[in-house]
């Protein structure tokens, strides 16, 4: 991902020739597929008072997502993600942070924390320093309640800027890690993902790591857990296929699924949106649970 300002965002837009316009951002993709599954959630971020924040919070609402952080009236418009994708479905990302940086303490709720099982927290909002301490207050509350934190390291690039601040989130604050290959390697600085599954810490909590085509790892402790990939017919976009990995994984592990169908649901969750454009999935994803119960 490569991180633009406002003045190239506004030069690039004129060049995305066809382009399908949707909602997005790592963690709504996610708690939208767990609503989609029959879970609830809310979610907690930043957006201008502007067509594409409206927009945004709009469908969140029709998807049966909570959402009632307060809107920006001023400043940086509401954030934009240019997603290229190639012929070989790989997607590049030209981000546009915007609103989304001013999240600050003050926006976390704590009663929706301590109605929560799980709180899922995106690492992208580890570089702007106010979000960063709002999610060291929501992880906090979570900490004083019996809510799971829940952690996705979200870029490489990400975990190579605050390499010493995740250790410390993964060894000592976060319940559930999710990453990809390329992510947990970079985190604990090996040559493999068997050296990186060495590295996690024996401490309880789970790491579920994403292999792309070779499905998926998670370890609990001395416990680890291969799943398979679910194939898809076709592969058209893998944007969103780590959210919708951690959605599946989230839904079945609320509903106390075994650590095996957590992985199987989140790999179904993320087969099915490798088959399409964007990280909004137009399949009905409660039919997927009838391969896990």
């Amino acid at each position: 991902m490569t991180l633009i300002n406002a003045e190239q965002l506004q030069s690039l837009l004129p060049k995305t020739h066809e382009a399908k316009i949707i909602s997005g951002g790592s963690a709504a993709n996610t708690i939208v597929a767990i609503s989609m599954l029959g879970g609830s959630g809310a979610y907690i971020g930043k957006v201008k008072n502007d067509a594409a924040g409206n927009a945004f919070k709009r469908d969140l609402k029709d998807l049966g997502v909570s959402y009632t952080t307060a809107s920006n009236s001023s400043g940086p418009a509401t954030a934009q993600c240019l997603v290229f994708v190639t012929e070989d479905a790989q997607r590049s990302m030209a981000t546009y942070l915007g609103a989304c940086v001013s999240l600050e303490p003050s926006d976390i709720d704590a009663k929706m924390i301590e109605a929560s099982k799980v709180i899922y927290l995106e690492g992208y909002l580890w570089d702007p320093p106010k979000a960063k301490e709002a999610i060291k207050k929501a992880i906090k509350l979570a900490h004083s309640t019996n809510c799971k934190v829940a952690l996705s390291l979200s870029d490489a690039f990400c975990v190579n800027r605050y390499r010493a601040e995740f250790l410390d989130l993964v060894s000592n604050q976060v319940d559930i890690l999710f990453a990809n290959e390329s992510e947990i390697i970079s985190l604990y600085q090996v040559g493999n993902i068997n050296g990186a599954l060495d590295a996690i810490p024996d401490n309880g909590s789970i790491a579920a790591i994403t292999l792309g085509e070779k499905g998926s790892i998670i370890k609990r402790s001395q416990e680890r857990w291969i799943i398979p990939a679910q194939k898809a017919p076709k592969i058209v976009d893998t944007t969103g296929a780590g959210d919708l990995y951690a959605a599946g994984f989230l839904y079945a592990f609320i509903n106390n699924y075994t650590m095996d169908n957590c992985g199987k649901l989140g790999g179904l969750a993320a087969s099915e949106i490798i088959q399409q454009y964007g990280a909004r999935t137009e399949t009905d994803l409660k039919s997927l649970l009838a391969s896990i119960e």
